[in-house]
């Protein structure tokens, strides 16, 4: 039987007529029903949010940072109800959704204790000029579906901490773990301070357009970030924007295979390959390709793919049918163009449950759809290459810029190859490594601006300059 979940808008739980049904992408079950908001609710919800504004930006920043802290330690109370719930919604296995929900309350608190110091631009006998940071007012956050929880923590403590308030919106593919955390989170941040609403992909433009929303903080894809920046240019709404990548990985002649076969699998197909910063693109030195080629595949039919509730999973399904379809398309266009095919190919999208076998590519060309696409699936593409000057050519060759790795015996190396990538975070011998205390953001069409760290902070802010002139007039 299908649960019930609501709305938090002004610190009251709410219901609407309307509805929306969520399904578990392992066996198409419908597992519950949320609240389908339009116009309504949403003013409904910014007009909380504006209320709340007025006083949350006058609380010390201290307080606001012991609040963020005990919304932190309600997850984290919670965390054997959230993870499973998590997995049944999103489809990832219980150890990646426990990873997910453990990682949240941490980099909540992380978060929290960031500071944005003022800076002194001139201390003369003249005059003393500074700067200060004042939070931008209310903020929209719009949450993607293959970490729905990270995502949206990510979002809410920079923004409270700044003394912004947020309406959230997750993604009506996976809201139900947003929505418990937000049951939690009703009696311990002040009413209109946090607000969660659901609703369908038409309720974003509405958030988008709202005359009184000040920002809006999106993860998703480029084509939906595009939009988002053309509608918040009609009233200059600050934006911040993390977009899709297709990551390059790029292995060294120096790599130990024996070392990087295993970690170069799980930096593609992790959350089934469903992470912004997966490795979309693996080049791999022609002196070890056909060895590494060889490993990562025999390690790939060691690996289960089916329902992440189960016991002894690895890969879960595609978290949602639209993007199901669109992996399955990318695999039958590399089929019908002949590209050979290490591991996997078949896919029956006629059974239950939206599973893609663990697929891995030999040498397609680098026009091939399945290479030149963010695939956001379980498919690996294996190319070679010969020279470093080439490998760095090739890896750049992309609209995308947000992230990518270099694997070698030399991290001096590895470091001087990073360096002349095109990508907003580059790792040297590891992957999906992001920690709160240092930006995150994208390059090219990746993204606008920047999450964590300090950086991530000014985003939820205005600099404002105030000058006093020391020999006032009387």
């Amino acid at each position: 039987m299908a649960v019930k979940y609501r709305n938090l808008i002004d610190g009251e739980m709410i219901e609407t007529a309307a509805t929306m049904e969520v399904v578990n992408p392992a066996n198409e079950e419908v597992i519950g029903l949320v609240p389908a908001c339009g116009a309504d609710e949403l003013d409904r919800a910014v007009a909380a949010a504006r209320r709340a504004f007025k006083s949350w930006k006058n609380v010390p920043i201290d307080e606001r940072r012991a609040v963020i802290n005990k919304m932190a330690d309600a997850v984290k109370d919670n965390f054997d109800e959230l993870f499973r719930l998590l997995t049944a919604e999103q489809g990832k296995p219980h150890a990646q959704a426990q990873m997910e929900i453990g990682a949240g309350p941490a980099i909540m608190k992380a978060q929290a204790a960031l500071n944005l110091d003022e800076v002194i631009n001139e201390d003369s006998e003249t005059r003393l000029s500074r700067t200060r940071r004042v939070p931008v007012g209310v903020v929209a956050g719009i949450v993607p579906w293959n970490f729905p929880v990270l995502m949206a923590v990510q979002k809410v403590a920079p923004a409270l901490l700044t003394g912004c308030t947020i309406v959230l919106k997750p993604s009506p593919f996976t809201p139900l773990t947003t929505l418990r955390i937000a049951e939690l989170w009703k009696d311990i941040a002040p009413p209109g301070v946090v607000n969660v609403i659901t609703g369908e992909d038409s309720l974003g433009p509405l958030m988008t357009s709202h005359p009184d929303i000040d920002k809006i903080t999106f993860t998703g894809s480029t084509a939906t970030g595009k939009k988002i920046m053309e509608g918040a240019s009609k009233d200059l709404k600050r934006i911040t924007l993390e977009l899709g990548g297709n990551d390059a990985s790029i292995v060294l002649p120096d790599a130990d295979v024996s070392k990087v076969a295993e970690q170069l699998f799980w930096s593609s197909f992790s959350n089934a390959g469903q992470i912004c910063v997966a490795a979309k693109r693996v080049y791999i030195h022609e002196d070890i390709y056909d060895e590494l080629s060889a490993a990562i595949a025999e390690y790939a039919k060691t690996v289960v793919v089916g329902d992440g509730a189960q016991q002894g999973t690895g890969v879960g399904p595609i978290q949602n049918k639209k993007q199901f379809e669109r992996v399955c398309e990318l695999v039958q266009d590399a089929k019908d163009n002949g590209y050979k095919f290490l591991v996997g190919g078949d896919v029956d999208p006629s059974g239950t449950g939206y599973f893609v076998p663990i697929t891995i590519l030999d040498n397609p060309p680098e026009d091939a759809r399945i290479v030149a696409e963010e695939q956001f699936g379980p498919v690996m593409p294996l190319m070679k290459f010969s020279t470093t000057e080439e490998v760095i050519q090739r890896a750049n060759a992309s609209d995308y810029g947000l992230a990518g790795a270099v694997w070698t015996g030399n991290p001096e190396k590895g470091v001087e190859v990073a360096e002349q990538l095109e990508t907003g975070t580059v790792w040297v011998n590891e992957y999906l490594h992001l920690s709160p205390l240092a930006p995150f953001g994208g390059h090219k069409q990746s993204g606008f601006g920047a999450e964590y760290g300090v950086e991530g902070l000014k985003e939820f802010t205005y600099t404002q300059v105030i000058t006093v002139k020391k020999d006032a007039l009387v």
